[in-house]
């Protein structure tokens, strides 16, 4: 399984993985904010990420939690996830993370005793590099949030390409590793076909600025 977010990391996580063909995907599993049926963090819409995972051609595993969600009740909800998930013979949780330590910490810990091991394909790789390495790949991502703390609110609904590398603030890290800006993938060699998207309102929630991305017609059919 791969822990989806919808955007790039994740992504490339899981193009990294496929391309070493030493693992079989078998899903998507991704964490839902209800009562607003959005990606949680990135504000996604549901209806998107459906359609992303369409074209990933893979299940995709919900996870529901609540807003706002102590952490005690994501872990509650994520384990009961994780079960389920042993039930289907899964084994393997394949994350997108960077560099943060205390994340990884955190992930491999949350799994111990769950029959899971964790996999981290991107771990270590110089993230200006591998900015780069994404984008000569053909993926094509929106960024959806931006924490106004360490990126400007006009980043908010920017394309991640070149440019946006060229414009990004000195400090801030190419891959938003640190929480900078979250991304949605619309295309890329994980992807069968384009997930096509008109770009909606940007507003600013809860610290954030969020971007929203609309579904757009031509979406093909399977």
């Amino acid at each position: 399984m791969v822990s989806w977010s919808s955007g790039k990391d994740s992504a490339f996580a899981l193009n990294e993985v496929q391309g070493a063909g030493d693992l079989d995907v078998v899903g998507l599993l991704t964490t839902i904010t209800r009562p607003f049926d959005r990606v949680s963090m990135h504000g996604v819409r549901e209806e998107l990420l459906d359609l992303q995972a369409k074209a990933v051609g893979l299940p995709l595993w919900k996870v529901e939690i609540p807003s706002p969600c102590a952490n005690e009740v994501y872990e509650r909800a994520m384990a009961g996830a994780l079960a389920q998930l042993r039930k289907e013979d899964a084994e393997v949780i394949v994350f997108g993370d960077l560099f943060l330590e205390d994340v990884r910490r955190y992930r491999e810990s949350r799994l111990e005793g769950t029959g899971f091991r964790a996999e981290f394909p991107l771990w270590g790789r110089p993230t200006a590099e591998l900015a780069w390495a994404m984008i000569c790949s053909g993926l094509k991502a929106t960024i959806v949030c931006v924490d106004p703390r360490h990126l400007p609110a006009g980043f908010a609904g920017r394309r991640f390409d070149a440019a946006l590398l060229g414009d990004l603030p000195a400090g801030v890290d190419p891959c938003g590793e640190r929480g900078e800006f979250h991304t949605f993938v619309t295309s890329g060699p994980m992807l069968a076909h384009a997930v096509p998207v008109t770009a909606g309102e940007v507003v600013e929630r809860d610290g954030f600025v969020f971007a929203d991305l609309l579904p757009s017609e031509g979406i093909p059919e399977s």
